[in-house]
């Protein structure tokens, strides 16, 4: 436990203080070209869970990244889309601490989520916020939270053995 988030950089997660201390962040991860398959995904999420269980950790809260080559437009279209189906409850949700400014860009675009914004969404992730403009990166990082209570049954069981 190193104390410190970098989503918390991005986000103010006040709201989630209640929750740290049974909290896990995920971030990006590097596989090299030649393991990059479906075996190492899956050993990586089964490490994780485990990880998790081993240490009374039951909630995963990370930024999940949306490109911003067309200007910010499918991020705002994704971002209005999923805040009406995918939002967390109010006493969860966080604000951007450099917005991205989702009311001032086209928002009504027909999108799908990123494959891994999607795949989140069908472990029962929530989406925390709207966007986040990350300037390093160029993209908008939407705040997610997986909770394993809300991971379908068939995950339980492939993941965590449950």
């Amino acid at each position: 436990r190193v104390g410190g988030l970098y989503s918390d950089t991005e986000f103010d997660l006040t709201r989630l203080r209640p929750y740290r201390s049974r909290m896990i962040e995920l971030g990006r991860s590097c596989v090299h070209p030649d393991h990059r398959h479906g075996g190492a995904i899956m050993a990586l999420w089964g490490a994780l869970g485990e990880f998790m269980m081993r240490n009374d950790l039951d909630m995963m809260v990370g930024c999940a990244s949306v490109s911003m080559r067309d200007g910010g437009h499918v991020a705002a279209s994704l971002w209005h889309k999923l805040s009406k189906t995918h939002l967390a409850p109010i006493e969860m949700q966080v604000r951007a601490r450099l917005p991205l400014p989702v009311d001032d860009l086209e928002h009504t675009l027909e999108v799908d989520p990123p494959a891994l914004i999607k795949g989140y969404l069908r472990c029962g992730a929530k989406v925390l916020g709207a966007p986040a403009w990350d300037p390093d990166f160029n993209t908008a990082d939407l705040p997610l939270l997986m909770r394993l209570a809300d991971l379908p049954a068939r995950y339980k069981r492939h993941f965590l053995g449950l």
